[in-house]
């Protein structure tokens, strides 16, 4: 239970770095011990906000970090570096696909999103988004997550790991969601393209 605020930071700052850190486990508990008495006010702030702003901005403090990675070492990077980070470049890829897609509103989308949250941080990177934006839409789209996350483990109180099924649920259900989406994605450049063939060779 000594995890405290510092801990909260740390662990969530280590997940915006593409670390294998589940942020719905670190911030449920974070709402398990404020209702529990384990965390207190600091300066007249009351624990379940002290609890969302050290999540969350340790993680936007992480997420910037992997921005950097992204625009300065790129996909070079994850090919040498990313089995130290436990990521690989066709997580960072499909990553890229939903960012050129949607652009800098897929910052904000993504960090709703369990999975694709981290990852998107490198190819916002990449594409050389403007900083302040993505710190913007990434402290936006973190901090909902967060508040989320402390509610379910505040109002769980000690039956706080029971809300771990749910999250695990929402994961496989995202990862099918962006298999169809990516699916539908590759149909469509797979007919554009058998179009313009036809259309080149002369063919109906």
């Amino acid at each position: 239970m000594e995890i405290g605020y510092p801990g909260i930071f740390l662990l969530m700052l280590l997940e915006g770095m593409l670390l294998p850190i589940p942020s719905e486990v670190v911030m449920a508990f974070g709402g398990f011990l404020v209702v529990n008495g384990y965390l207190h006010s600091v300066f007249g702030i009351p624990a379940i906000v002290l609890v969302v702003l050290s999540g969350t901005v340790g993680n936007v403090a992480g997420a910037v970090i992997a921005y950097y990675i992204g625009r300065y070492g790129g996909l070079k990077f994850i090919d040498r570096y990313g089995r130290y980070l436990f990521i690989n470049q066709s997580s960072v890829q499909r990553a890229q696909m939903f960012f050129d897609r949607y652009g800098a509103l897929s910052v904000f989308l993504t960090r709703l999103l369990p999975i694709f949250r981290t990852f998107i941080s490198i190819p916002a990177g990449v594409a050389r988004m403007d900083v302040r934006t993505f710190v913007t839409y990434t402290f936006a789209g973190t901090l909902i997550w967060d508040i989320m996350l402390v509610y379910v483990g505040y109002t769980l109180g000690r039956n706080w790991e029971n809300s771990l099924p749910f999250f695990d649920l929402l994961t496989y259900a995202v990862g099918i969601l962006f298999a169809g989406i990516l699916a539908y994605w590759l149909y469509k450049l797979l007919k554009k393209k058998t179009a313009a063939a036809r259309f080149q060779s002369g063919e109906p």
